[in-house]
């Protein structure tokens, strides 16, 4: 199966430059202010104006990835990426940056989409959610690798690390077959059967699985074509409401908010930020694998709840830390314990609320369904992370502990959310996903 695991390995390129992207603001804030000379609210639209290009892109993704392919749209995002970076790479003011910027969160919000799309329609039940996981492993390998390497180098020479991932794409695309179930979607039959040979293996009996896919499909064909107003049809809504209801949650825990600007949440706990941004590019990547593992084990719903109660602890332990220092108690704890509270939060993000939202909207709509619902889920979440980034630095201007408290508020709701209304959607295929969710709506 060396094939699906080079098509995940190419596809979750996009999925570092969606890293790099996220976490390119918060180790470059001081350099950045000092040179080009931005104030603190122009550095605080520098970060969230990345979200407002990610929306752009969520709108189109899914329009786009039906219309060219998976592959195709992949790659455009790979070069408007190489030029946002390039933007950002010789900005002399503020106007060359917010443009990068932009160009940078138009690649990002396609690739947000396409990526795990791509990986869940390549992989075979079994390893489905493993491979799909991959995806938040490598977000969070972009974002450990600005947060480590851009302590140590320049802003501008940080941008060569979101440079390269977007040539491994565009290389490594070459190289791996097309979505099989986009391939029969758009009725390419002799591919279709190449690709899914080539994926699951040459000496692999694939005919059951081309079968199943083909029934699906042609089921879906004669349905009348899929329009926005559809999603709100009873067949649909539950998908909708389980996609859209996580991705709102995953952004209300503040992921953004510390992603963005976690060095300034540690030096305003009087903490070193360099040493707390490394920190929290060791522990996302060993975390982030061991949750890869765990999906396809334990399941979605149980790792959403778990990591959502200890994003609930992080986000408390934090608003502590910052309740002692306004109050001046006990002060020679709150670095410690506002350290503490930064990395448990980073750490339970990345096993479940990172990762696990993206596979199930990977999973939940119907193809003919999947790019207006997933674009409307990417969306939401570029909306949710502009809300939050943007407002961050007001909110922690306004009561540094009530943002922290207000976070773990969203993070216990999340799970009342979880255990309600998520399906578990562990060791089934795409089809039989669907047939389940029909079921539950009836």
């Amino acid at each position: 199966m060396w094939m699906l695991m080079l098509a995940t390995a190419v596809a979750v390129c996009g999925s570092f430059e969606f890293g790099t992207c996220v976490g390119y603001s918060a180790p470059t804030q001081s350099g950045i202010v000092d040179e080009v000379g931005l104030s603190i609210s122009q550095f605080a639209l520098f970060g969230s104006v990345l979200t407002i290009g990610a929306m752009i892109g969520a709108v189109t993704s899914g329009r786009l990835a039906d219309f060219l392919g998976r592959k195709m749209t992949m790659r455009i995002s790979a070069i408007i990426c190489i030029f946002g970076w390039l933007s950002v790479h010789l900005a002399k003011g503020a106007n060359m940056l917010y443009f990068g910027r932009i160009l940078l969160g138009f690649s990002t919000g396609v690739l947000s989409y396409v990526v795990p799309v791509f990986i869940a329609e390549i992989a075979p039940k079994n390893l489905r959610g493993g491979l799909a996981t991959s995806n938040q492993l490598l977000i969070c390998s972009g974002s450990s690798a600005t947060y480590i390497i851009g302590a140590l180098v320049a802003w501008r020479n940080l941008v060569l690390v979101g440079i390269a991932p977007c040539v491994l794409l565009l290389t490594g695309l070459f190289f791996i077959p097309e979505s099989p179930r986009w391939l029969a979607n758009v009725g390419r039959e002799k591919e279709f059967h190449i690709s899914l040979q080539v994926l699951r293996g040459e000496d692999a009996d694939v005919s059951e699985e081309a079968i199943e896919i083909k029934e699906y499909i042609e089921s879906l064909h004669r349905l009348p074509k899929a329009r926005v107003q559809d999603l709100f049809l009873r067949k649909n809504i539950y998908a909708v409401i389980v996609g859209v209801g996580l991705m709102i949650f995953q952004q209300l825990g503040g992921i953004n908010g510390v992603g963005f600007y976690a060095s300034s949440i540690f030096s305003s706990a009087g903490f070193s930020g360099k040493l707390g941004t490394i920190l929290i590019g060791i522990i996302q990547i060993p975390i982030t694998l061991f949750g890869a593992i765990l999906m396809d084990k334990s399941g979605r719903r149980v790792l959403l709840m778990v990591s959502a109660s200890g994003t609930f602890l992080g986000c408390f332990l934090t608003g502590i830390s910052f309740y002692l220092k306004a109050q001046g108690l006990f002060p020679q704890c709150v670095p410690a314990l506002a350290l503490t509270g930064i990395l448990v939060y980073i750490g339970a993000y990345s096993i479940g609320m990172g990762p696990v939202p993206w596979v199930v909207m990977s999973e939940i709509f119907s193809i003919d369904m999947k790019a207006i619902g997933g674009s409307l889920v990417t969306l939401v979440s570029w909306l949710g992370s502009f809300a939050i980034s943007y407002s961050f630095s007001f909110l922690m201007d306004w009561s540094s502990a009530g943002t922290f408290f207000m976070f773990s508020a969203a993070s216990l709701v999340t799970i009342l959310f979880v255990a309600t209304l998520v399906p578990e959607t562990k060791g089934r295929t795409l089809e039989e996903i669907q047939d389940s969710l029909l079921s539950s709506t009836r």
